[in-house]
């Protein structure tokens, strides 16, 4: 059986802040549909992996290429471009607008890529309704909780049906129950759509749902085998 060609890789990515270096060699491949999970000790350049991969900073050197197209060589505004087209994202903290309700949060890519407004409205309380969180449309980020939010920003991430969703460490600031279900969501809302999925944690627990590992070490990657 012929393996499917990878939909994003990297090949000896270099990216240092002043003097010290992220990352250090790294390659990275990804293919379609596919939930990696990057890990690492902190500062040891996952997350600078993942912003280089998602074309929000370029390597200093290295070669990015996604779908047969040369991420490393574009401009801001054709990595803008893609961003908007291709990727969806989910930090941390969520990184919700504080001012928009969560409807109008999840709403916002599909508007500003000029998704009329009413059709925007109607698909986005769909998606937090598959995220199980239509309950809280109408309220501000503030008014709801950590794991509510995360979820919302999971819904925000997949509302416009992206090819790669990038997620850096999603449950890092829930509890462990909390970010199970975010875990749960986030997943099987991607094998849904057929989303393949970055997840960058330091977490085994959150690990354990992707297909496969990648460790992160001193600028390196490294691609780990499971025990069966």
């Amino acid at each position: 059986m012929t393996t499917p060609q990878p939909l994003l890789t990297a090949t000896d990515l270099h990216k240092s802040y002043g003097s010290t270096p992220a990352l250090a060699g790294a390659d990275f491949a990804l293919r379609a549909g596919e939930v990696v999970a990057v890990l690492g000790p902190s500062g040891s350049g996952k997350s600078t992996l993942l912003h280089c991969l998602a074309g929000i900073v370029p390597p200093d050197s290295g070669t990015i290429t996604y779908d047969g197209r040369e991420v490393s060589a574009m401009n801001d505004t054709a990595r803008s471009a893609l961003r908007r087209a291709d990727f969806g994202f989910v930090f941390q903290f969520g990184q919700l607008v504080p001012e928009l309700t969560c409807a109008e949060n999840v709403a916002l890519p599909l508007r500003l890529g000029g998704t009329p407004r009413k059709e925007a409205a109607r698909t986005a309380v769909e998606w937090l309704r598959r995220l199980e969180v239509d309950d809280v449309a109408s309220r501000r980020p503030g008014a709801i909780s950590g794991g509510q939010g995360q979820r919302v920003a999971v819904a925000r991430a997949l509302v416009t049906t992206p090819r790669v969703l990038f997620a850096d460490e999603p449950t890092g600031a829930l509890d462990s129950l909390n970010g199970e279900r975010v875990m749960e969501a986030l997943t099987g809302a991607a094998r849904d759509t057929g989303a393949a999925v970055v997840l960058v944690t330091h977490e085994a627990r959150v690990a354990a749902w992707s297909d496969r590992e990648v460790v992160v070490r001193d600028g390196r990657a490294r691609a780990t085998e499971r025990a069966v």
